[in-house]
């Protein structure tokens, strides 16, 4: 009888010590996860006088000497199947991705099948070739196609991995940029990926942004030479914008990497006659220290036809602005 207690008593112990771990091994499974960056950056004009306050016709980066770029802080809880993303932003940067909402992804997603995944919420355009995040740009400043283009979306997504190397993602959502929506319009989404190459569309029927599509990609040309690639052509009822960017981008070593952005963007009017076109060249170093990613960077942005957007060193009118700007990006 003492014998029989003896072996219930293990049993029981080894069931309690199983029930345990497993709920430990859960527990690690299903933990919050917190990423996130903090950046500033420091800006002088070369073409005139920083006394003027002008910038370029892009988002962000837009301040003179120190200013700061944004915190984003990251919680992302991934669960057997489903999962979710908190993705909040202070500071300047964020306040102008966001429209003062702090938020700039907050979603659930559901993995259906192996190959799909439907997502609900705030997330990140698919357009573009650059996003919000500077931890996720190789330039600093950003381009006039990011800067025209969507922001991001508050909808509904399914995502299908065809093969190994093709992707599909179909969305229905608010209008571009639209976290409330008050008048009862919708947007549609598209996205083909292949081989690394995306081809994008987005509609919502003239209520914003019209229509557009994008190409973006890339190639790796060597082991140390990458050519990225953004071309897009938008229009709402005769406005809009088209544009090509090439991203080149050669590492030096293991820390240092130097590229450079060649974009050449076009605005369309009605009220313009003349429809003006800039042509944008950055130079940007990325030297990476642990965490810390400091970015030297040079801009020299010039407009065509008759625009002339910006003031030189002596207060008359330019067509073109120059600028240096080093960034501290942490991302942690």
């Amino acid at each position: 009888m003492k014998t029989i207690k003896n072996i219930l008593l293990f049993a029981f112990a080894l069931l309690a010590t199983t029930a345990t771990f497993a709920q430990d091994e859960e527990a690690e499974e299903k933990q919050v996860v917190i990423s996130g960056s903090v950046d500033a950056y420091y800006q002088t004009n070369l073409s005139s006088s920083d006394v003027i306050p002008q910038s370029f016709g892009s988002s962000f980066a837009d301040e003179l000497g120190f200013a700061l770029g944004m915190a984003n802080i990251i919680a992302t809880y991934e669960g057997e199947t489903t999962g979710a993303v908190a993705d909040v932003t202070f500071g300047p940067r964020g306040d102008s991705a966001t429209g003062g909402y702090n938020l700039n992804q907050l979603y659930a997603y559901w993995n259906v099948s192996e190959g799909t995944t439907l997502t609900m919420g705030r997330f990140n355009t698919f357009l573009g070739y650059e996003v919000i995040s500077p931890t996720g740009n190789f330039n600093y400043s950003t381009s006039y196609l990011f800067s025209s283009g969507p922001f991001s979306h508050v909808g509904a997504k399914a995502d299908f991995t065809l093969s190994d190397n093709s992707s599909l993602m179909l969305a229905i959502m608010n209008v571009t940029d639209t976290n409330n929506n008050l008048t009862g319009a919708y947007s549609v989404g598209a996205q083909l990926g292949l081989s690394g190459q995306y081809f994008n569309f987005y509609y919502d029927g003239g209520e914003v942004l019209g229509w557009e599509v994008d190409y973006t990609g890339g190639f790796d040309l060597s082991e140390d030479f990458f050519l990225g690639i953004n071309a897009a052509y938008a229009d709402n009822d005769g406005e809009g914008f088209s544009g090509v960017a090439l991203y080149p981008q050669i590492a030096t070593s293991d820390d240092f990497t130097l590229g450079l952005r060649g974009e050449y963007f076009s605005t369309r009017s009605d009220f313009i006659d003349d429809d003006p076109s800039v042509f944008a060249a950055t130079i940007t170093g990325s030297f990476t220290i642990e965490n810390l990613t400091i970015k030297p960077e040079l801009r020299l942005d010039t407009w065509g036809s008759d625009a002339e957007p910006y003031f030189d060193a002596d207060g008359a009118a330019s067509k073109s602005l120059s600028s240096f700007l080093i960034a501290a990006i942490y991302a942690f």
